[in-house]
């Protein structure tokens, strides 16, 4: 059983008053890669997996309200009772349930400590070539969704999926990526199919879709170096407007986003490629290796040689030529969407 989750309507007088401080709040609520941290998941991957008890019993098993920008999470909880905080309201769940939450929506969680399960964040590029694989119906959802699941064959299937999906990503098996991706489509297509996407509805907010066209020409076109401008064009408004956009929903500029993706890229290539790094240079654009490696550096903090060095010898913790005061661990977590 699927229960979308609407965004609750104006109230009258002095509840309007309520509904107002709630928005001025959610507003503020702190945008993250992975809750509490900044630095995080520094990998290419376009997936991240990991129990509830990994991250919730750092922080007295209360994850505050926060929100992701480009991030669709999935969170399944096997065992246990939580409080799930979606916007203003809350709503209790007991294991077996899945929560989705797409990007830019608030939401936090208050677990019991016997609560099991896992935390599934993907990058919407990744989302989205899913979603095309699998057909219409398996658009994500604009809002966010709760599954209470039953004990048959959807319960079972969606344990057993995210059992193998979180022991892949933890893995450093040969076709670590293939795996990870079956596993991660088997639980996207099943909860599709309990509650399809694209069902018609209210849209969250204006500005969020024009957001989302905007991260959809961005992974389509990273690799010309279109500039703010561009984008701006193509979806007919001003590179001011654009901007204005980009920083409520993602709390960057448009030309952050760009070189996020574009250096996301070049992570992913550097890892999981054998092309020397004048090919990625190529692919990716740029009109020598000098000027990718100039422009690898400052957005991950090291060059791409020590990056990929790093990646393939996990032994290392410290990039060999990190200078000091640079941004060591801010390489992006993903293509923002």
């Amino acid at each position: 059983m699927a229960d979308i989750v609407r965004q609750p309507n104006h109230f009258l007088n002095g509840l309007l008053r309520i509904k107002l401080a709630n928005m001025k709040y959610i507003d503020h609520a702190p945008i993250f890669m992975l809750y509490g941290g900044k630095d995080e998941w520094s990998g290419p991957d376009r997936v991240h997996c990991e129990t509830i008890a990994s991250r919730s019993r750092l922080h007295n098993w209360h994850i505050r309200p926060h929100r992701h920008s480009g991030l669709y999470q999935i969170l399944y909880l096997r065992r246990g009772r939580a409080i799930v905080c979606l916007d203003e309201a809350r709503h209790a769940i007991a294991g077996s349930a899945v929560v989705e939450v797409p990007q830019a929506f608030v939401h936090g969680f208050e677990f019991d400590e016997d609560c099991a399960g896992y935390v599934v964040t993907i990058a919407y590029p990744l989302l989205t070539r899913l979603a095309r694989l699998l057909g219409p119906q398996a658009a994500p959802p604009a809002q966010p969704v709760i599954h209470a699941l039953d004990r048959g064959n959807d319960g079972s299937e969606l344990r057993d999926a995210f059992t193998h999906l979180n022991a892949q990503y933890l893995s450093r098996e040969t076709f670590r990526d293939a795996r990870i991706e079956a596993w991660l489509t088997l639980v996207y297509a099943r909860l599709r199919s309990l509650s399809p996407g694209g069902e018609p509805g209210p849209a969250r907010a204006r500005s969020l879709d024009h957001y989302t066209r905007f991260a959809e020409r961005l992974e389509a076109g990273y690799a010309a170096h279109h500039d703010v401008a561009w984008y701006a064009d193509q979806l007919s408004m001003s590179a001011a407007h654009l901007n204005v956009i980009t920083r409520t929903h993602a709390g960057k500029s448009p030309l952050q986003l760009i070189h996020e993706r574009l250096a996301l890229e070049a992570g992913r290539s550097l890892v999981y490629t054998s092309m020397t790094i004048g090919e990625i240079s190529d692919v990716l654009g740029f009109s020598e290796p000098a000027h990718f490696t100039r422009f690898f550096r400052k957005a991950a903090g090291e060059s791409p040689r020590a990056f990929r060095q790093r990646a393939w010898d996990p032994g290392r913790t410290t990039p060999p030529d990190q200078a000091p005061g640079s941004s060591a661990g801010a390489f992006p977590a993903s293509g923002r969407a």
